[in-house]
């Protein structure tokens, strides 16, 4: 049989292991210039979290009764596409389960691409390589538009995207500022990313002068992935023409609870660019 993990009910709240099940599916049969691949790898990332409501945001939400899908890695077995044989591998958008039919998208790298086993580990296209590091330099980059000796503060700092995040800003010439949620995690920043400061948000007394010290010339690019009082704190030490590039509300996912945005008069004062 093929083991799936599928979606039994809608959260309310933080996911929870009995919000999953285990399902023994067929294996299904390839259609034209589709594939079959057994899974090997399979990426967990934060935005699966939104999908799991009923709630259509910049993705579908999945159905009830259904595998879970994400960027996954594996190696094709059966094939009914004239560029593939069985013994490739491939990165593409795929349902949890052992074995699955992946239609080939050439036209789409981001979701879908040969990979060479030899060249890098496979993992790396999950990471790196794949949708986290794609994220952090067209959020960087391409929307932050960050000037070297400009600073650049990234939340959630030690994850897929704002490890990446850092190494791009230093790259760029940038003095780069993390923030994570413990002291191992600092520590990683430091003094194995190098990161030019970083603090561990869960035990500041107050937010808005750790980041104050953190980033003593303020905020040029924040790239925020937590959202909350986080947000608020290097909102408040944001710098004139700054610009705050919002890749992920972590903190909100698991929650109904509303909450306001920060305040707009900065935004007029400081002229600084939102953009999600």
């Amino acid at each position: 049989m093929n083991k799936s993990v599928i979606l039994k009910r809608r959260p309310d709240g933080p996911a929870r292991l009995d919000d999953f099940a285990i399902k023994d599916q067929s294996i299904p049969e390839p259609g034209d210039d589709e594939i079959l691949v057994r899974q090997r790898y399979f990426s967990v990332d934060p935005y699966l979290r939104g999908r799991m409501d009923d709630v259509r945001t910049y993705t579908t939400p999945f159905e009830l009764g259904e595998p879970f899908e994400s960027d996954g890695i594996g190696e094709v077995i059966e094939s009914r596409h004239p560029d593939f044989k069985p013994g490739d591998w491939v990165m593409a958008a795929m349902p949890w389960q052992e074995i699955c039919c992946v239609t080939v998208e050439p036209s789409l790298p981001v979701h879908f691409r040969r990979i060479d086993p030899d060249d890098v580990p496979v993992t790396y296209h999950l990471g790196l390589l794949g949708m986290p590091g794609q994220t952090a330099w067209t959020g960087l980059k391409g929307l932050g538009q960050p000037k070297a000796g400009e600073t650049v503060f990234v939340s959630a700092a030690s994850g897929a995207v704002g490890s990446t995040v850092g190494q791009i800003a230093k790259l760029l010439g940038c003095r780069i500022v993390g923030s994570a949620g413990s002291d191992e995690k600092v520590d990683f920043l430091l003094n194995d990313l190098q990161f030019d400061a970083a603090f561990n948000y869960k035990t500041e007394p107050d937010l808005t002068s750790a980041v104050r010290r953190c980033c003593p010339d303020g905020v040029d690019v924040n790239f925020e992935n937590v959202g909350g009082p986080l947000m608020e704190a290097v909102y408040d030490n944001m710098n004139i023409f700054s610009r705050m590039i919002v890749c992920g509300l972590i903190s909100r996912y698991q929650t109904k609870d509303a909450q306001l945005g920060p305040p707009i008069m900065p935004v007029l004062i400081k002229r600084i660019r939102i953009q999600g």
